[in-house]
């Protein structure tokens, strides 16, 4: 029926895959298939094996890594038959590939079922003694995802598995740096399942590292509750106070996700008293006042040159700023303004005392945030874009949301273009959620929004772009992000068309609106009242 056949011409298989379909008799043509390729010699069955177990496409330059061991010295020569043969092609890409998935599956049924696992473990063993050493990029994802193929082997040695453990720890990390959450908690999973069962006694840095690295994975793939559970099990383990500080604050990072911002607080605060730094229940308004005042008058009284040249040698103090900077956040929400003010007046001085590190350019743009008037708003202005230039000093690359979150939405837009505001906030939404970022991602969302509102731009076109995060929120099921994302819906539509085709009911996404505690009333609020003026209710 010429299904298939040996197109002399072109010197490769080809087939009607119409008909194949249409007949349906694809087990037939994938069994004509492998009846072909057990005529083939050894070194074109093994290539053909091995790119079957590299899975749709792989690099030409995995076949040059096992062609380096004696046991696959010959694959070359077997891609060499199988490319003029027509099994395998080189796309676009130029990765390798085979010329369709039925040539794969019939390439992989070589491997008898009782042999595949462990076909694909001394594979990836074989790549791995090879490449042990080397920058091998992505690869490293298909040698961890061979060897893993082996587990029931490896656990029953504990070389084996620490080793094997650590590569998939690698991959996991390699994959989190890529942003893919997913893949990296696969692999970290994996390396966890490789651990014995006292790999807290025996292997006590590694154990406390994975770990991290899977709460952070957790974290970013919206996994919280996961998450949670991972960061309690560090904080069982650790050894020392010292230990836990990292998933301390990942933890506070999680629960501000969460919206459970007052868990979110007391951790911050546990932390600090644990440090020596003094937590006050209440702060008067005049008392913060006179203290941001004296705060700007310490920064203007150093020289910006030889204080940002200043380092914060001290590692506890880095910590204290770190943990200042997420209490302030939580404090906005749950406590009052005054206790954001206290917060960040208290980070910017220990910086300006101490020195400067990775965590000072966002207490800096929060404390301009906070305390920018009309009288200091230039002198604050000077302040947040010399936090700005210090993004080139330190790796705050995963800050780079809550910075623009804190500039170009709470204070840029009195000094920059609306359009330079608008763009960088956008470009925090993005990096927010492509690093697992998720809540300053949502918060540049939010500014993005609400300077849209105010520079005039399309209201329909703004609409839309609403809706596209509300579909995003859902998605990551971020509750605090639909339900205020819905608060700027229903004003947009109100400014449309008064509602009248548009509207969403915002009031009942903000929980008891009696409580004095819910701190998002004013928001609430603060939308009403523009609804209510562009609706002629002035009064």
């Amino acid at each position: 029926h010429g299904l298939l056949q040996y197109n002399i011409h072109q010197k490769r298989w080809v087939w009607n895959e119409d008909i194949i379909r249409a007949e349906d008799i694809t087990d037939n043509v994938l069994h004509l298939l492998s009846s072909k390729m057990d005529g083939l010699s050894d070194n074109v069955q093994t290539l053909l094996k091995m790119m079957a177990c590299f899975g749709s496409c792989t690099s030409e330059s995995v076949i040059g890594y096992l062609n380096e061991s004696v046991e696959y010295a010959e694959v070359r020569n077997g891609l060499e038959r199988a490319l003029i043969d027509g099994f395998i092609v080189t796309n676009e890409e130029g990765s390798l590939q085979f010329v369709h998935d039925k040539v794969r599956e019939a390439a992989y049924n070589l491997i008898p079922d009782s042999d595949k696992k462990q076909f694909h473990y001394h594979l990836g063993k074989a790549l791995n003694s090879i490449c042990d050493g080397k920058d091998v990029g992505d690869t490293i994802f298909l040698i961890a995802s061979l060897i893993n193929h082996g587990k029931e082997w490896i656990v029953r040695d504990e070389e084996l598995s620490i080793a094997f453990a650590k590569l998939n720890m690698k991959a996991g990390k390699r994959a989190l740096d890529g942003c893919d959450h997913k893949t990296a908690y696969s692999y970290l999973e994996a390396a966890l399942s490789l651990l014995p069962e006292d790999h807290w006694r025996t292997h006590y840095d590694l154990s406390l590292r994975l770990n991290f690295l899977m709460a952070g994975a957790a974290k970013s793939c919206c996994q919280y509750v996961e998450a949670v559970q991972i960061l309690r099990r560090i904080s069982e383990r650790c050894r020392c106070f010292e230990d836990k500080l990292p998933s301390y604050y990942l933890l506070s990072q999680i629960f501000q996700t969460q919206g459970r911002l007052v868990d979110a607080f007391d951790t911050c605060s546990f932390v600090l008293l644990q440090l020596g730094e003094t937590i006050p229940d209440l702060v008067a308004l005049d008392a913060v006042k006179t203290m941001a005042k004296d705060t700007l008058t310490m920064y203007e009284e150093v020289d910006d040159d030889d204080w940002l040249e200043r380092k914060m040698e001290d590692e506890t103090f880095h910590t204290k700023l770190q943990f200042y900077t997420s209490i302030a956040y939580s404090s906005f929400f749950c406590k009052s303004y005054s206790l954001l003010v206290y917060f960040t007046c208290k980070a910017v001085q220990l910086s300006l005392q101490k020195g400067i590190c990775e965590h000072t350019p966002l207490s800096l743009l929060q404390f301009t945030g906070a305390v920018a008037n009309t009288d200091n708003a230039v002198l604050c202005y000077r302040i947040a874009k010399n936090a700005l230039s210090l993004q080139e000093r330190f790796d705050v690359a995963a800050q780079v949301p809550e910075l623009y979150n804190n500039f170009y939405g709470r204070f840029a837009w009195r000094f920059e273009p609306f359009q330079v505001c608008v763009n960088n906030l956008r470009r925090g939404f993005e990096i927010g959620f492509s690093s697992g970022n998720n809540d300053m991602g949502l918060q540049c969302a939010f500014q993005l929004i609400k300077t849209n509102i105010f520079s005039g731009s399309n209201l329909k076109s703004l609409l839309n772009e609403i809706d596209y995060y509300l579909h995003f929120f859902k998605t990551f099921q971020i509750t605090r992000g639909i339900n205020l994302m819905i608060n700027f819906r229903e004003t947009v539509s109100v400014l449309i068309d008064k509602g009248q085709a548009t509207s969403i009911e915002a009031k009942a996404a903000f929980e008891d609106l009696n409580d004095p505690g819910n701190r998002l009333r004013g928001v609430l609020y603060f939308h009403q009242a523009i609804q209510a003026y562009w609706s002629g209710y002035t009064e």
